[in-house]
Parts: C-alpha cells; sequence; structure tokens
C-alpha cells in the first residue's frame, strides 16, 4: 500500500509537439486517484508493477493466506498468547519436531525391545549448559539489532518531521514580488517535501534488497529524477514468477531449501542500481542550496540546522545498512546450530533410563523450546524483511507520508491568526482580550499567583474547572 495523501509529481502531455512539463498534483485519497487519468507508460517504468514482483502470490487459498501476513499493531486479539500462530515459530518447528519424534521412537524402540541405549545425565547437564549459553548469544544479538534497526527508524522519522516543518514554515513563498514567483517557490517546498517521504520509501525498498525506483509507492515520488535505479529498468526484471504451492508451503515451514535468495533482483541486474536513498538526498541538499542562495531561507541559524538533519538522514542510511549487512559471523551460527541439534539427538539416549516410553513426548517438548527459541532469534536478526515478526516498515511510511501532509495542509500560520483570537485562554482559563485590557502589572502578578497559589490539586471533589474558575476570581 502507498502512502496515502502524498504529494507527488508527474509527466504529462500538454501540446501538438509532445512536449513533457511537470505538473503537480495531490492525492487527496484513494478513491480520488481513480477519478484521475490513468497515467501513461513512460519509458523507464511502464505501469505501477506489483509491490513485491519477485514474491506474487501464485498460490491461492489457504496455502496463499499463510504467507506475508504483515504485523497490525491496532488489531485486538482475544485468542490467548498460547494459542496464537500469527507471528509464532510453531509452523517453523513442525519439520524439525517431527524429525525429533521419529529420532525419539527409534531410541526408545531399540532400548527397549533391542539393546538398551544409555547415556549418563551428567552429560545432559554439561551440554544444557553450553547450549544455553550459546542460544542465549544468540538471541541477546538479534534481539540488540532489531531494537537498533527500530532506534534507527524512529530516529528518521523525527529528523523527516523536522525538517519538513522548518523547510515548510521557513522557506519563504514571494508572493509579494510576483505570484509566479510566489506560486513556484510554493511548488519547490511540496517538491521537497515528497522527496523527504521518497527517502523513507526508498530506504524501505532498499533495506529489502528491492533496487529499482519503479515500485508502486515509490514510482511516483521519484519517476521525475535522474537515478541510476530509474535508469536500470529491465523489463525482465520487472515479470513477476510464479510460485508453486510447494514452495509456498516450504516457506511457510521455514525449509531452508524453499526459500529465495532476497538479494536476487540485484544480482540478476546487468546495470549499475546506485544508491537510491542516497541519490534522493542530493536532490533535497541541492534545493537547500538553492533556497539558501536566492535569500528565501534566510536565517543563518536555521540553515546549519537544516544541513545538520540532512546529514542526519544520511547517519540513518549509514547505520540501517550496518544493521543489515552485519550478521552474526557465519562461524558462530553454525557452531550454535551444531551445539544445539547435538543437545537435542542426544536427549532420548538420557532420558530413557528414568522416563522409559514418556521419552518420545519429553524430547519433543524439550526440542520444541531449545530449537523454538534458536528460530527466534534467525527470525528477527534481519528487523527490515516482510515477516510478521520484522519492523512494519509500510506503516512507518504512511504514517510520515500522512505527518508531512498534515504540515503542508495549511499556510504556514502567522502570530495573528492564532494570539489574539477568541478562545485562547492565556492565563487562568480567562480569554486575551480579557487581559489585553489589564496592565502588565496585572499580567505578571497573574502569572506569580498561577505558581506560587496551593490549588487543591489533590481534592478528588473538586473538578478541574471549579479549580480554574477559583483561581481566576482570585486574580
Amino acid at each position: 500500500m502507498s502512502p496515502t495523501n502524498t504529494i507527488s509529481t508527474s509527466d504529462t502531455q500538454t501540446n501538438e509537439n509532445s512536449n513533457a512539463q511537470k505538473t503537480a498534483h495531490i492525492n487527496i485519497s484513494p478513491q480520488s486517484t481513480s477519478r484521475l487519468p490513468s497515467r501513461q507508460p513512460s519509458p523507464k517504468g511502464g505501469l505501477h508493477p506489483p509491490k513485491r514482483p519477485e514474491n506474487s502470490r501464485a498460490a491461492s487459498s489457504f496455502i496463499g493466506d499463510l504467507r506475508d501476513k504483515p504485523r497490525d499493531d491496532e488489531a485486538h486479539s482475544k485468542v490467548p498468547y498460547f494459542l496464537r500462530l500469527s507471528g509464532s515459530i510453531t509452523p517453523r518447528m513442525l519439520v524439525p519436531l517431527i524429525f525429533v519424534a521419529v529420532w525419539a521412537t527409534a531410541i526408545s524402540c531399540i532400548s527397549e525391545f533391542v539393546y538398551p541405549l544409555v547415556v549418563d545425565s551428567l552429560l545432559l547437564t554439561v551440554l544444557g549448559f553450553v547450549v544455553g549459553l550459546g542460544i542465549s548469544f544468540r538471541t541477546s544479538s538479534a534481539y540488540e539489532r532489531y531494537i537498533e534497526g527500530r532506534r534507527y527508524w524512529a530516529q528518521l522519522s523525527q529528523v523527516s518531521r523536522d525538517l519538513a516543518r522548518l523547510i515548510w514554515i521557513h522557506a519563504e513563498e514571494r508572493h509579494s514580488e510576483s505570484p509566479e514567483m510566489g506560486k513556484a517557490d510554493l511548488l519547490a517546498k511540496l517538491t521537497a517535501l515528497n522527496l523527504i517521504v521518497a527517502f523513507a520509501v526508498a530506504l524501505k525498498h532498499k533495506l529489502r534488497f528491492e533496487p529499482y525506483a519503479y515500485y508502486e509507492d515509490l514510482d511516483s515520488l521519484v519517476s521525475h529524477l535522474q537515478t541510476f535505479a530509474g535508469e536500470a529498468y529491465d523489463p525482465e526484471v520487472r515479470v513477476p514468477r510464479s510460485m508453486s504451492s510447494w514452495k509456498v508451503a516450504g516457506q511457510y515451514l521455514g525449509l531452508t531449501m524453499a526459500e529465495s535468495n532476497p538479494r536476487k533482483q540485484i544480482k540478476r541486474s546487468k546495470k549499475n542500481l546506485g544508491n537510491l536513498p542516497l541519490e534522493i538526498l542530493t536532490y533535497l541538499s541541492a534545493y537547500t542550496q538553492s533556497i539558501m542562495a536566492n535569500n528565501t531561507f534566510p536565517n543563518g541559524p536555521l540553515q546549519g540546522t537544516v544541513l545538520a538533519l540532512l546529514s542526519n538522514l544520511s547517519d540513518v542510511l549509514a547505520g540501517t545498512e550496518r544493521v543489515l549487512s552485519t550478521p552474526l559471523p557465519e562461524a558462530y551460527s553454525i557452531a550454535i546450530s551444531q551445539i544445539t541439534w547435538v543437545y537435542v539427538i542426544a536427549l532420548p539416549f538420557q532420558l530413557w533410563a528414568s522416563l522409559r516410553w514418556v521419552t518420545i513426548p519429553g524430547t519433543v517438548v524439550g526440542a520444541y523450546i531449545v530449537l523454538g527459541i534458536a528460530a527466534i532469534g534467525r527470525e528477527i536478526e534481519n528487523p527490515f524483511g516482510y515477516d510478521v515478526n520484522d519492523l512494519p516498515l509500510e506503516k512507518f511510511c504512511n504514517m510520515l507520508a500522512s505527518e508531512v501532509n498534515v504540515i503542508a495542509s495549511r499556510e504556514p500560520p502567522r502570530p495573528e491568526q492564532f494570539v489574539s483570537v477568541e478562545g485562547n485562554r492565556v492565563l487562568w482559563g480567562v480569554e486575551y482580550r480579557a487581559w489585553e485590557g489589564r496592565s502588565v502589572g496585572d499580567i505578571r502578578e497573574g502569572l506569580r499567583a498561577r505558581a506560587v497559589r496551593r490549588v487543591e490539586l489533590n481534592n478528588p471533589d473538586a473538578s478541574l474547572v471549579e479549580k480554574v474558575a477559583q483561581g481566576a476570581g482570585d486574580v
């Protein structure tokens, strides 16, 4: 889903000679876009592609519904946590647990009918300690990467809001000099706000190894830019590849042989894909330079603030790339996996002497606990993917687009529009007009009274209105 209410630019044909010019329009709602003229295919991108061309749902019905369900933080489920499957690692544990059950059954049958295969329980204690250390290290490292990814995205949201606010409020529009110049300044500001949203959306796709610029939620934001990602358009890459039901089921069950290489789009490209978020930052920097040069952004300290915010966006790009490209070293992953499986395989030999046939369910339960915690570490190691337990990047981008549009929904306010107006109760619930008729000494006395007076805040029977009225009456 593309960010709604996003201000965007598009190419249209305007004259008989087919000379292209840029024109701005505002997508007010998803319904309003259906009333707009259909977008003509461009040489770069053509029609909007599916959001995930490499993972389009070819499997239908039940199996197709099992995959790619994003996390919905606003949804409320009354199902107890121990019965939930969405977000659980239980489906990924089915195949390993079946293997463990068959293994435990075979060891139990051999021990009962052929020869007792028994190992001293001391081995269980020693291996359990080592396995606990390994799994704890794996899980804590993965969760640290998850939290760090969320921290960078929170920084991105904050910096983007601040940058959009400073540009919208403090970049002047020269309507007094010329209506055309004022309109050009306004459209330039809207373009800059567009690029701020485009940076977040492009970063989301980059972190998911989607390096192009034609994605549905990104194309309308950057199609007018000259970028390597836009020039690397390849029709063959855009063709969705169907997935068999077996592969869909294998991915749902966590089978490694069914998993696709997430970097396949990058490997297939025959051209330089560039770094789209970085290129968007260069265009934002160029806009910042232009408003400083034409003196429509004359405030020196704020100029430094805007440049620092652009630098912070670059820091977010580098930080998220570091989180993505620095997983747990391969040696650790292999060793922890091998130690864990050695522990699980050795369980039936150590449990048979004490539990007899209960060894089978006991081994399955122990394997579920050990392998399940290890699987959680693998699940959250990359927080930027499409899994249910990954960060909801679509939601973050939509929220940012909505907030930027809220900032741009009104012209920059002037103090006279919200200071000396009716309803502005500046002190003790008394409106501005009433205080305007009193002296400065009365106003300062009211401020001192508000600071020192002990209104009965701890009285549960007194309403807030009564307390304010009491204070206002005394003043």
